[in-house]
């Protein structure tokens, strides 16, 4: 009697067999062990955070690109104004030299004042 109680306590086991069996709880994926989806939405999480900060400084870059090619076009339309200037102050100058020597300031005569009407 003793040893029917035995038997049906190890499950129909016979003697000297183990009543402890291993199983594989990969779910039958060879051996190879998976991430849960909690892990799946971390590491998701992780590479979407990762993208943002690299779009981020790229737009940074970009941004101070833009201010420097900003400053440098102002600095541009400054010295085409400078330079716009400078033309005409020189056409100026110079014109005063060609009149000066033109063949019509060369032929004309010198008029010495006559006197001043009264009133």
């Amino acid at each position: 009697m003793a040893m029917g109680r035995q038997q049906r306590q190890l499950g129909g086991m016979n003697r000297n067999q183990n009543a402890v069996s291993f199983r594989n709880n990969n779910g039958g994926n060879g051996g190879k062990t998976m991430l849960g989806p909690i892990s799946n939405t971390i590491i998701l999480m992780v590479l979407a955070c990762l993208l943002g900060l690299l779009y981020l400084t790229q737009v940074t870059k970009t941004n101070a690109y833009g201010y420097v090619i900003n400053d440098l076009q102002q600095q541009q339309s400054q010295l085409k104004a400078d330079h716009e200037d400078l033309a005409v102050a020189s056409a100026r100058l110079q014109s005063l030299d060609r009149v000066q020597n033109s063949e019509v300031a060369k032929n004309m005569t010198a008029v010495a004042p006559s006197g001043s009407v009264k009133p």
